[in-house]
């Protein structure tokens, strides 16, 4: 039974997953992380439709990724994940992505929560379906739970107003545009020279179509972290943290 709580999926890296330098972007390895949790959850009784009759739906809270190396242009990739534990409100799953040759080229946790349709605060399952969420209790990813962050200094760098397609279907900004936000406050330059190495995020609140993002950044060394102040609700949105590996720590 602990097997089939184990999900694997495959996935060929294509040149819209990929950046000029023809490495996976982190937005799309985010994503094939976000979308083989869904098909989990699917499979084992927790999607989109399952909670609906609950009243409640999933939403990502944290994660943390540990990269080993870059996945390069038609790549072909397996993501395995698996639910873990849950502590406190939060429900943990575990990924492992290898390549072709069964090479771990990354691994993570994540944090989920599970959010009441009407009172949009987090809320638990019923005691006999939470138990699933704990039978692989002792099997990690990370052998840490996905960081939460802290503040940073108002070092503003940029004011961002979603576009159309930022905009998912739950009509609010979808989680993989929020990297590529980041990553488009560096130069081609930095690029080239610098890949992620550790990458966390913190989903604090949700943005909506017309809001407007004050994004900042500090940096220490390689490791650079941010903030995504929404300013139509005056709460922050997104905090993250980069840890480039790479030959340059400036842009």
């Amino acid at each position: 039974m602990n097997t089939q709580l184990k999900l694997r999926k495959k996935y060929t890296v294509t040149s819209a997953d990929t950046d000029m330098f023809s490495r996976l972007k982190l937005s799309a390895l985010v994503n094939y992380l976000i979308q083989s949790a869904i098909s989990s959850a699917e499979k084992l009784g927790f999607g989109l439709k399952d909670l609906k009759e609950e009243n409640l739906f999933w939403v990502l809270n944290r994660m943390t990724i540990e990269i080993n190396r870059p996945v390069l242009w038609s790549e072909e990739i397996e993501v395995e994940t698996w639910p873990k534990n849950v502590e406190r409100i939060f429900y943990i799953r575990e990924f492992v992505i290898r390549d072709k040759n069964s090479n771990i080229i990354a691994k993570a946790s994540s944090a989920w929560l599970a959010i009441d349709y009407n009172s949009k605060r987090p809320s638990n399952f019923n005691p006999e379906k939470i138990e699933i969420f704990t039978r692989l209790k002792g099997v990690d990813a990370l052998s840490y739970s996905p960081e939460k962050l802290g503040n940073i200094n108002n070092n503003i760098q940029q004011h961002i107003t979603p576009s159309y397609f930022d905009i998912d279907l739950n009509k609010h900004v979808t989680s993989t545009r929020y990297v590529d936000w980041l990553m488009d406050l560096y130069p081609v330059e930095f690029h080239q020279e610098n890949y992620p190495k550790i990458f966390s995020v913190n989903y604090i609140k949700e943005t909506m179509h017309g809001e407007t993002i004050a994004l900042s950044q500090q940096k220490d060394g390689n490791t650079h972290t941010f903030e995504g102040y929404n300013s139509a609700q005056e709460k922050v949105a997104m905090r993250a943290k980069i840890t480039f590996d790479g030959s340059s720590d400036n842009n």
